[in-house]
């Protein structure tokens, strides 16, 4: 972890002197379904892995020991298998060449399979950029010239890519529509995350793993995100012209990826809207829908990109109010970034100037508003919403990290768990997992710290954690989402998109560990709440997925 603030860090203070020892679920009895008896839902969002990725080497999953040549094989355009994969990440091109593809012109140190990132580039390999220069290696850092924490070169992850990529359930155009081409194959050695390492020790608590979850919607964190707290794409009426994507015959919004070969015919732009109708496939989203990178209107907000308008649909945070019943989204830096000068989570002491070394240098960031230069604006989804507007009575819901670990700490006392009904927790981006920013390593270490402060205190008798990760980070997968050559589940032109790694923790599991493999995606956490609670779904998908009651009666797996 690069860089927590005072309050923040006093906090995880305690958290990281906690033990591993943890109240152990029981199982549920009585006449009411387990979920009845859930009295706390928290939901940990992370960043940018796809389940073969990051889970792939668990036991008892539908992971990598399943991945047929017919899903994993990469081709180019035409369908003709690459020999090799090219790789761009400066730290991995470097490497001494093996394999030769003389048809596409590629040598390389990578053949066309999974390979294990782990071993080439370690937790102590020095690759991570430092905070102020998070977006200025756009191949990577050269290893010894970063922060260590085994960082690897980010990869594009964005709504028209990912649905070429998974070519139709195919599952192999990750790499001829990727910025980061060879590296979309890498997966890290699921065995030495330190999530892994915690649940296989002694009394850890019960827990599932879903094996078939989706990220909700195709695309990037900012379409996700607005699907976990309202199941469906923002939009705009008065969208700009300027502002919708255009794309080839075969739905590619751009041109200048490595190995992408582009229609000398064709208008690209890879934007922040759907195409206008018609698209030119049928199977393509067309309109006025963000879909892209957009900022919030309201403050905080970035400094790159264009502002999305202000939203009205409903959000699971409307409904929960609707019926008093108490919820906050909790968000790393986000006392900085709103400039919440009283707030624990504040880290820039009196003024008049910030003193967080790695603040946002945008020249319209003074004190109080001292953002982190990671803080990600489009990863606030509440923010872009008019409930939710400064000086509204929503905005009381978006709150520090600081404020989340407070309750934790305070469930700790005898007899008390603090926690609201329902929790949303992001991390700094420093500390999410994201890929090229963020170390995986480091990152999952914070997560598996959190996990253990909830489970050592009061409230693991009675709450469920849902962890999962916003989207697949550009990454491949072998498992064809719903709606990509088959009829699986609940599907449309949004999504579902790539798996994503899925973990459940929660009171009431018939063994230690549980493998659920019903068909879920993100919305199916908006489902578990609204049933939870009873309430009213809040567009066609969450109405329609399975919520995630199913772990109570998932396959239960020898470890």
């Amino acid at each position: 972890m690069r860089h927590v603030g005072r309050g923040r860090a006093a906090a995880f203070a305690a958290l990281c002197a906690l033990g591993v020892t943890v109240v152990a679920a029981s199982v549920s009895s009585g006449a009411s379904s387990p979920l009845g008896k859930v009295k706390h839902i928290v939901v940990i969002y992370e960043e940018n892995h796809s389940f073969d990725n990051l889970y792939g080497g668990w036991e008892g999953v539908n992971g990598l020991g399943n991945a047929d040549p017919a899903h994993t094989t990469q081709v180019d355009q035409s369908g003709a298998a690459y020999g090799c994969l090219r790789q761009n990440d400066v730290n991995l091109a470097a490497m001494a060449a093996t394999c030769t593809d003389q048809a596409h012109g590629i040598t390389s140190a990578f053949a066309n399979k999974p390979f294990t990132i782990d071993p080439l580039l370690p937790s102590t390999a020095r690759t991570c950029p430092p905070p102020l220069k998070a977006f200025s290696f756009p191949n990577g850092v050269p290893n010894g010239q970063g922060l260590p924490g085994g960082c690897t070169r980010d990869l594009v992850h964005k709504f028209y890519q990912e649905q070429y990529q998974l070519n139709g359930g195919a599952q192999n155009r990750y790499m001829v529509g990727s910025d980061a081409i060879g590296m979309t194959l890498g997966v890290y050695d699921t065995k030495q995350l330190p999530i892994y390492k915690w649940l296989h020790s002694a009394k850890h608590p019960h827990y599932a793993i879903a094996d078939d979850f989706f990220q909700a919607a195709f695309g990037g964190s900012f379409l996700n995100h607005q699907y976990l707290i309202a199941a469906q794409a923002p939009s705009d009426p008065n969208a700009p012209a300027t502002q919708h994507s255009l794309l080839d015959s075969a739905g590619f919004p751009q041109r200048s990826y490595p190995l992408y070969k582009p229609d000398p015919a064709a208008t690209y732009k890879d934007s922040d809207f759907t195409v206008t109708c018609p698209a030119p496939k049928a199977t393509l989203a067309c309109g006025n829908f963000a879909v892209n990178t957009m900022q919030p209107s309201f403050e905080p907000s970035g400094t790159f990109g264009d502002k999305l308008a202000v939203q009205t649909n409903p959000t699971i945070g409307d409904r929960l109010s609707a019926k008093n019943i108490d919820w906050a989204w909790y968000s790393g830096g986000w006392a900085d970034a709103a400039g919440l000068t009283t707030d624990p989570g504040y880290t820039n002491g009196s003024g008049p100037n910030c003193t967080n070394p790695n603040k946002d240098p945008g020249a319209k960031f003074v004190y109080p508003v001292c953002p982190d230069n990671v803080f990600q604006y489009h990863h606030q989804p509440f923010n872009y919403y008019a409930n939710y507007a400064p000086g509204t009575p929503g905005r009381v819901h978006l709150q520090d990290e600081a404020d989340f670990l407070k309750l934790l700490d305070a469930s700790r006392k005898p007899n008390k768990c603090a926690l609201k009904p329902v929790s949303f927790w992001k991390p700094l981006g420093e500390e999410n997992e994201h890929p090229g920013y963020a170390s995986t390593p480091n990152g999952n270490s914070k997560l598996t710290h959190v996990l253990q402060f909830i489970e050592g205190g009061n409230c693991a008798k009675d709450t469920m954690v849902i962890v999962t990760y916003d989207e697949f980070g550009g990454q491949w997968d072998h498992v064809p989402p719903p709606g990509q050559g088959n009829e699986n589940g609940p599907h449309d032109l949004f999504g579902p998109g790539t798996r994503i790694p899925a973990l459940v923790i929660a009171p009431g599991l018939k063994n230690t560990f549980v493998v659920d493999s019903k068909e879920h995606d993100t919305t199916s956490i908006l489902a578990t709440i609204e049933h939870r609670f009873g309430l009213a779904p809040l567009a066609t998908r969450d109405k329609a997925v399975n919520d995630l009651t199913s772990i109570w009666s998932a396959k239960v797996v020898t470890k």
